[in-house]
């Protein structure tokens, strides 16, 4: 991969999930900020997951079918702004859901098409997935610790203006993403039905749904979660860096990991991982170095965990069906577990307590483990495409 090619799809990961640091661990408090109960940011997170059902599968439908992955990359980036910039005017819950909703449609579309052309290139190039996507990690890294302190400097409202200029960052970097070359596979004459009914694929899917679901609650309410416990800001700001610089580690050492353990094997020891993860998030809310600890444990939850089923989802939809892969991994993942993981997540802390609700959420990496290991049987163990090898 040339290096002009790694620069400007790395840079638009950087930009997207500085973008995602931004929104995910301080959302939920300028929701609560506007006096919105915890069932209605439940409501109003889960739209972003919810939209992920339904809207990138029709925008990875259009870029397979037209081959131009980079002009739905800006559109959507686009319209992602466009709805945004109504939020300064929304304050009932009304009003609040319709931007929300407009901003989830189009804003979570960005995040698969970006996969499958960053996914396209390295077909061709033979470059690398992780070193890539760990520029989204630091991108997330600077953006949760700087408005960690930005928001209790000039508080929480300065996140709408934050937000928005991010956003106009990223729809000007999608100028500078090239086109891929996507060219024809065997399996084009296949029906992605005919892939989907796989019951591997049916495992997977349903599987990682299980993780996310865990997720959609960290995502939502963790924030919240801490500062019910007396964290400020900044420190809440650093909990989820942390996190995220754990999974850079893991993404540099993806090509090591990944020619040594099976796909499968990766994505078990994830999920049990994440059981822990999430009962020590329960657990001991008050002891920091044991937050600190399960924080660590985000280099598996998310960073091997992903690494390892994106991998799988390019095994299985080739070709022509690539990008609608990708759509279809992040309507079922990312769209079905984390919206069921924001909606049951907002209604259990208002009836049930942070405490047991972030311990009854590690059920849902258990459930995901045993249907993986029970359901998925991979014929190519490892990374076929290079883009994890050395």
């Amino acid at each position: 991969m040339s290096h002009a090619l790694h620069f400007n799809l790395s840079r638009f990961y950087f930009i997207y999930y500085f973008f995602v640091g931004a929104f995910v661990p301080y959302w939920g408090l300028y929701l609560r900020s506007e006096s919105f109960s915890p069932a209605d940011i439940g409501i109003l997170m889960s739209l972003f997951q919810l939209s992920r059902i339904i809207a990138p599968n029709l925008w990875g439908w259009l870029a397979d079918h037209t081959r131009q992955r980079v002009r739905w990359i800006r559109m959507t980036a686009f319209l992602g702004l466009f709805g945004f910039a109504a939020i300064f005017w929304a304050h009932d819950f009304m009003t609040m859901f319709m931007v929300m909703a407009a901003l989830s449609l189009f804003t979570s579309s960005t995040l698969p098409l970006s996969e499958s052309l960053v996914l396209a290139h390295l077909a061709s190039t033979n470059g690398h997935y992780s070193k890539i996507r760990l520029w989204g990690s630091w991108g997330f890294i600077v953006a949760s610790v700087l408005l960690g302190y930005l928001t209790d400097w000039f508080g929480i409202r300065s996140l709408l203006w934050f937000i928005l200029l991010v956003q106009c960052l990223l729809f000007g970097l999608t100028w500078k993403l090239p086109e891929a070359h996507v060219p024809p596979h065997a399996n084009d004459s296949f029906s992605v039905w005919k892939i989907l009914r796989q019951p591997a694929v049916i495992s997977l899917l349903v599987g990682c749904a299980m993780m996310v679901t865990a997720h959609g609650l960290m995502y939502n309410f963790y924030s919240i979660y801490l500062a019910e416990h007396g964290y400020s800001k900044g420190m809440i700001g650093w909990l989820w860096a942390l996190g995220v610089i754990c999974e850079i580690a893991i993404f540099m050492k993806m090509p090591w990991i990944m020619t040594r353990f099976k796909l499968k094997t990766i994505l078990i020891a994830s999920l049990l991982i994440g059981v822990i993860r999430f009962s020590m998030m329960g657990l001991v809310p008050d002891h920091l170095a044991l937050l600190l600890l399960a924080q660590t444990m985000h280099a598996f939850t998310f960073g091997s965990f992903h690494a390892a089923a994106v991998e799988v989802v390019t095994q299985y939809f080739t070709g022509r069906h690539q990008a609608k892969g990708q759509a279809i991994y992040n309507s079922v993942a990312y769209g079905i577990g984390g919206a069921l993981g924001g909606l049951l997540g907002g209604f259990a802390l208002q009836y049930l307590g942070g405490q047991l609700t972030f311990t009854l959420a590690a059920l849902f990496p258990l459930l995901g483990a045993i249907i993986v290991a029970l359901g998925l049987h991979l014929s190519q163990p490892y990374a076929r495409s290079g883009m994890f090898s050395h």
